[in-house]
């Protein structure tokens, strides 16, 4: 009865990061400005990657592979932002202006 709730519970987490994936792909293709899709692209990658490896490791179960998943699962932790922060960074340093919501000629809104 256990194994069955645990395969449930881990296809049920390999669905919903396979559709985070999905819709940050999406997100990528159809999002007007550099910063917005690498910004929809960087928080479903991440959240993808957490809830797809958190389905793996429950199929594992208690294994060698199991720990090496979840030590994957901490480096990407850690390597994702980051990385999404240095291209950021690097494109604002080389002139990629973030795009308003208005106009040009328009005035922005100060709140």
């Amino acid at each position: 009865m256990i194994d069955l709730i645990l395969d449930g519970l881990s296809w049920g987490l390999l669905m919903l990061g396979s559709g985070f994936v999905v819709v940050g792909g999406i997100g990528a293709l159809r999002l007007p400005s550099f910063y917005t899709r690498m910004h929809a692209a960087s928080l479903t990658d991440t959240m993808g990657t957490i809830l797809i490896l958190a389905g793996i490791i429950l199929q594992a179960g208690l294994s060698l592979a199991a720990i090496k998943l979840f030590a994957i699962l901490i480096f990407l932790l850690l390597t994702g932002p980051t990385a999404t922060y240095a291209l950021a960074n690097a494109a604002l340093l080389s002139g990629v202006k973030p795009q308003l919501d208005c106009d040009e000629s328009e005035e922005p809104l100060k709140k």
